[in-house]
């Protein structure tokens, strides 16, 4: 479960007022809205990226409003998906749980395993350098992933996919809810992808956020 308790937040004249609302556990939930209402600010609130001057950030009940951005197990993709330039696909892939220092045969292991099902395994030597969108965007979600997070948070990331590769990757989306134990909070503009993949809808105008 993803709550946000009486969030206040500002960015020059820009600002959040006791903004709440609740993602029940292992929903996909998606959030739409107009342009420059602050849905990105939220997603980064909510990984420890930003910091509200009032309210609290709650997951599966538990306050993690003052933990930093790697010990709230969620697992991000920004918009333009924030590949490292220099590090092979592979090494993307293994990023998360080289941090966590897990043994180099569990790492191989689960990057292999997310290659496969995110059908990147000819990638995975290769750097983000030369990769299609559709192909940056399946590594940026292994990334993600790839530490087996409770949470997982998408920011428009089908949004400058041409039509084929989009349908893909709403496909894949779909797939990764159904075999991953993960609630799911994606933004984005686009109605058909919150028809195709929302169990759970909300919509942020002014400051208000509201089941839809």
């Amino acid at each position: 479960m993803i709550q946000l308790d009486q969030i206040a937040w500002k960015a020059g004249s820009f600002a959040f007022h006791n903004l709440s609302f609740t993602v029940p556990q292992r929903a996909y939930a998606v959030l739409t809205g107009p342009t420059g209402q602050g849905k990105t600010s939220l997603l980064e609130i909510l990984c420890g990226l930003r910091h509200p001057s009032h309210g609290r950030v709650l997951l599966n009940g538990s306050d993690v409003s003052h933990l930093p951005p790697g010990a709230r197990n969620i697992g991000y993709v920004p918009q333009d998906a924030a590949l490292f330039p220099t590090l092979t696909v592979r090494k993307q892939l293994a990023f998360a749980l080289e941090l966590r220092k897990r043994p180099a045969a569990e790492i191989q292991a689960r990057v292999d395993a997310l290659a496969a099902a995110l059908s990147i395994t000819p990638l995975l030597q290769r750097k983000p350098d030369g990769l299609s969108g559709g192909e940056r965007q399946r590594v940026a979600l292994g990334r993600a992933l790839a530490a087996r997070p409770a949470f997982l948070l998408l920011d428009e990331p089908l949004s400058a996919l041409d039509d084929d590769t989009r349908e893909g990757l709403l496909e894949l989306l779909q797939e990764i809810h159904r075999s991953e134990p993960v609630t799911v909070l994606h933004v984005t503009h686009h109605r058909e992808e919150a028809r195709r993949l929302a169990t759970f809808r909300l919509h942020l105008h002014n400051g208000v956020i509201a089941p839809c």
